[in-house]
């Protein structure tokens, strides 16, 4: 397939065009850059050994993702483009609304346009909101409790409206928990701009003596050491959720009842924030700093998956351990650490 992949530069955008490039797709990345870097795309190509087509440009410009589709012969989308920190978005709805729904909205015009119907969409496990039961099923009622999940959600109700419009349409929504970790050759991993908003990268940054110490936001909750419990799933884990994505759109065999399906994207397994300290620090022989501090405001005590329909639908399913995770996520540091 011709792939054009939003956001592709970024952290969970890079690994997925590995992967597309290792199975023999051919990769087009459009990424605006606003939280990523150049060198990646030199990183993806030395560790693929492939050339891939790159566009600078956002989603929001509705003629250049047009053209781009057009030039290099679009089969299929992949859209991982937008903003995603949750407490950002609290400060600045507007700006999530705009670029996150509105950006969809235009990259789906422009789709229509092109008469190109394949679609696998990033969503998230925010769209839940708090937990009703666990593990978390694609059955569960969806309730987000942020701006950034709202947009998630607005988004999910696009896509059904418009799966219902055209059957020609096929969509996979791809609902991630917490993605972790860093590719194999360390070259690729989560390098956020400014301070981390997400766990793993922000213990890397203190193990590299960048920070003093690592925030655990809440020591009171009723979970067994008392930190919030996510589902963590290694990013290239995820990557390959892709393909197996990719590989429903295109086996009609699996479209003729329904055209769009969702998809919970996690390990089934729970870790609190103590559980990936204590792991990060065995597996890596080095010694975590932390301070319990207060709760944030959306937190919920646990949240993990239910990935039994990705399992048996998608024939996906994570297989990397924590002990990957943490390893992945230390290698891919200590080639950018400072004052080890």
């Amino acid at each position: 397939m011709n792939v054009l992949l939003t956001g592709g530069i970024g952290y969970l955008g890079s690994h997925t065009a590995l992967s597309l490039l290792e199975q023999g797709h051919e990769v087009t990345i459009l990424d605006n850059l606003s939280n990523s870097n150049l060198t990646v795309l030199q990183c993806i190509e030395s560790i693929s050994s492939k050339q891939l087509n790159f566009v600078r440009g956002d989603v929001l410009e509705n003629a250049l993702v047009k053209n781009t589709i057009n030039q290099f012969k679009i089969d299929a989308v992949i859209h991982l483009a937008g903003l995603k920190a949750v407490g950002e978005s609290v400060l600045n709805p507007l700006k999530y609304y705009e670029n996150n729904v509105q950006g969809a909205i235009s990259l789906l015009d422009a789709m229509l346009s092109c008469n190109i119907r394949s679609l696998v969409f990033s969503s998230s496990a925010t769209v839940y909101g708090a937990p009703q039961y666990l593990p978390i099923n694609e059955e569960h009622p969806t309730n987000p409790y942020n701006p950034y999940g709202n947009s998630k959600f607005f988004i999910e109700q696009i896509l059904i409206d418009i799966a219902r419009s055209n059957k020609d349409w096929t969509i996979v929504n791809l609902r991630y928990f917490n993605p972790v970790g860093s590719h194999a050759s360390g070259l690729i991993g989560d390098n956020p701009n400014g301070i981390p908003s997400n766990l793993m990268p922000y213990i890397n940054q203190v193990a590299a003596n960048q920070r003093p110490f690592l925030n655990v936001f809440g020591g009171d909750y009723e979970t067994l050491d008392g930190t919030g419990i996510r589902d963590y799933i290694h990013v290239e884990d995820l990557s390959e959720a892709h393909l197996a994505a990719l590989s429903w759109i295109d086996d009609p065999d699996k479209n003729r009842d329904i055209n769009m399906n969702t998809f919970n994207i996690g390990t089934g397994v729970g870790y609190s924030v103590l559980d990936i300290i204590q792991a990060y620090e065995q597996i890596n022989g080095l010694k975590i700093p932390y301070k319990i501090t207060a709760r944030r405001e959306g937190d919920v005590a646990a949240c993990y998956s239910d990935p039994t329909k990705a399992n048996t639908v998608l024939g996906w399913k994570a297989l990397r351990t924590l002990e990957d995770m943490c390893k992945s996520a230390w290698n891919f540091q200590k080639l950018r650490a400072i004052d080890i």
